[in-house]
């Protein structure tokens, strides 16, 4: 037992620019990472979580109150990698915060000999009891991971559903299951692929010459309202379709004079061979410059044509079958079995077919009615206009199902349905998947012409922690070969998943809970160590809620995926979260900077209640300005 007067190491000396520098790398790590699990905003790197940990759990050896068995221990399991230590206790010290920066590279951090040194000091440090970290705002899980890791107890919590369902398949589902939890995801994702097929194939036909169509490039449209025009605008953020050397393709534009009705534009694909051939896009701002007449729609007049769409991400068709109106897709994205590379094709009738028969579906789809009270379509209300990092409801776009295109929504209903029926493995582990596809399958989906050394892909919604209004968009097929498909998702899942397992030797717990009111007894944490909110930086419940809709039709009446404040509130809790909105009020006034500090003082206290008298606590800071 460390005696309540022996500092830490992390009160006298930290190795700040090496895992600084390791932390920076870890960001480029994607397959295997644990945070591919599941997206969440804002996340610590494990790196500098397992780092810290360490230096909160280890006393300082120049400290006079330092046990002489934990030096001696220290020093031995030090040993075995870096060979002798001096005999001074500074030496013992800089040889641990060596070990402490060397062990934040994820190359090393399911390394057999590091991860056996990090549990043998933890354990020399605390040789009675196995030390408890408790983290009351686990939001990403970084820090209880990593306690687990390094062979501490974990207890995360968090007042949102989401954030408590991604800790539950992290820290409590994947390391109760052995090492035949990843054949068993991929034989179940075998099988929801298969059976997703025979519902939605005649939604995603494949071409008459046997390509592959693997993403549809579609753009909003408005009406040019200038005298004599009336031209259908397609909202164009770039002409591009691939920058790469040797593969360019662009689209160029004509414009259609009928003799009956409007002027149309028409497009083509070519091979631009200078940055100049290619016409700079048609919206900026938000707004739009008609191809016709070069006349520019007042941001109001885009904002409200397509608030008369709902955001126009679906395109209008008459009795027959014919486009009217709304999106328009510009192009075909194809691969080719046995060529590399993508290819590009203009629209044709069959693709148009294609989502007219998903809006048939949809209709029915839609007229279901469920016992439970939840519609087949997400229509809960996205949050109020102004509400931090949103813009879509200026465009139209009300309920959370409006985020998602006329076919998107079928074919995600239909896989909250095959996952919902999946009890093979735990459901909360394969229901997890439906919000990588739902992540890579909405109308705030980017095509992206030139990535940094990959090739052309579909960027996901959240590239950053906010829901703006994507102009032009990509709509990924979800049953071929590419970004943000079924089967990308479920081969980025199963290796998080492996990649988690060898590295933790026991489960954690996990449970919703508020933080100003922490469901623990008095004095029973070692270490109470957090990352909370900022002020007003992110609004993790509104975002967190485009997952949380798709979740509860995939995991109907789950006990973590509800409000346990409010039984009739059907999105993720806002009145308790410690957030700065005031969009929102509590008590009927706002929820302005007095009530975030307000609970943060509330939560520090029970911290401070649920921290034993030798226990330390640590709080992650991170603020836009220096008053924060």
């Amino acid at each position: 037992m460390i005696p309540k007067e022996c500092k830490r190491l992390a009160e006298v000396d930290f190795p700040i620019a090496v895992v600084s520098k390791h932390s920076a790398r870890e960001k480029s790590i994607r397959h295997g990472h644990p945070s591919t699990l599941h997206l969440w905003w804002a996340r610590r790197p494990l790196g500098a979580c397992r780092s810290m940990l360490m230096a909160l759990l280890l006393p300082d050896p120049e400290d006079q109150h330092c046990p002489t068995e934990f030096k001696t221990t220290a020093r031995s399991l030090l040993g075995k990698m870096t060979g002798t230590i001096g005999a001074k206790n500074a030496d013992l010290r800089a040889a641990l915060m060596h070990f402490i920066g060397d062990f934040a590279d994820w190359d090393n951090s399911s390394n057999r000999i590091y991860l056996e040194i990090a549990r043998g000091l933890v354990k020399a440090a605390h040789p009675e009891e196995t030390p408890l970290v408790v983290d009351p705002f686990a939001g990403g899980g970084s820090i209880p991971l990593e306690a687990l890791r390094i062979g501490c107890d974990a207890f995360a919590s968090d007042l949102n559903p989401v954030a408590c369902l991604i800790n539950k398949v992290l820290l409590e589902d994947i390391p109760r299951r052995g090492p035949e939890l990843a054949e068993d995801l991929r034989r179940v994702g075998a099988q929801v692929k298969k059976a997703a097929e025979r519902e939605l194939a005649e939604f995603y036909p494949q071409d008459t010459d046997g390509a592959r169509p693997i993403a549809y490039l579609w753009a909003r449209t408005v009406r040019c309202e200038a005298p004599n025009c009336g031209a259908e605008i397609p909202l164009i953020r770039s002409f591009w379709l691939c920058k790469k050397a040797g593969r360019r393709r662009a689209l160029r534009t004509k414009v259609v004079r009928p003799t009956k009705g409007l002027p149309h534009v028409e497009f083509e694909i070519f091979t631009p061979t200078t940055e100049k051939d290619v016409r700079c896009g048609t919206v900026s701002r938000a707004k739009a410059t008609c191809i016709r007449c070069d006349i520019v729609l007042a941001r109001e007049r885009v904002r409200a044509q397509l608030a008369a769409q709902r955001g126009g991400a679906d395109e209008v068709f008459d009795d027959k079958g014919t486009r009217t109106g709304g999106a328009t897709l510009l192009a075909v994205v194809t691969m080719r079995d046995g060529q590399s590379g993508r290819h590009y094709r203009l629209p044709s009738a069959a693709d148009y077919a294609a989502v007219w028969k998903a809006q048939q579906r949809l209709k029915q789809v839609a007229a279901t009615k469920p016992t439970d009270g939840l519609s087949a379509i997400p229509d809960e209300p996205l949050p109020p206009i102004g509400t931090l990092g949103f813009r879509v409801q200026r465009y139209g776009m009300t309920q959370w199902g409006d985020l998602f295109t006329a076919r998107q929504k079928p074919g995600m209903q239909q896989f909250c349905l095959l996952l919902s029926g999946q009890h093979k493995v735990d459901q909360s582990l394969i229901a997890i998947l439906i919000s990588r596809l739902a992540n890579g399958s909405s109308s705030l989906c980017r095509f992206n012409p030139n990535p940094r050394g990959f090739a052309e892909k579909i960027e996901a919604t959240f590239s950053r922690q906010a829901l703006p209004i994507t102009w032009d968009f990509a709509e990924t097929s979800l049953l071929e070969g590419t970004s943000g498909d079924w089967d990308g998702g479920v081969d980025w899942f199963i290796k998080a998943v492996v990649t988690a397992q060898e590295c933790l030797k026991s489960a954690g717990q996990v449970q919703i809970a508020d933080a100003v009111k922490h469901p623990l007894p008095d004095a029973t944490s070692f270490v109470w160590f957090t990352d909370p909110p900022y002020y007003d930086a992110i609004p993790y419940s509104d975002l967190s809620d485009f997952f949380l809709v798709w979740l509860k039709r995939t995991l109907r009446g789950y006990s973590l995926l509800r409000d346990p404040f409010d039984p009739t509130n059907l999105l993720s809790p806002k009145t308790q979260e410690a957030v700065q909105d005031e969009t929102k009020k509590v008590n009927g006034k706002p929820k302005d900077r007095a009530f975030f500090e307000q609970s943060m003082a509330q939560t520090c206290a029970e911290g401070r209640r649920v921290l034993r008298e030798d226990g330390i606590a640590s709080v992650v800071f991170a603020h836009k300005t220096t008053e924060g």
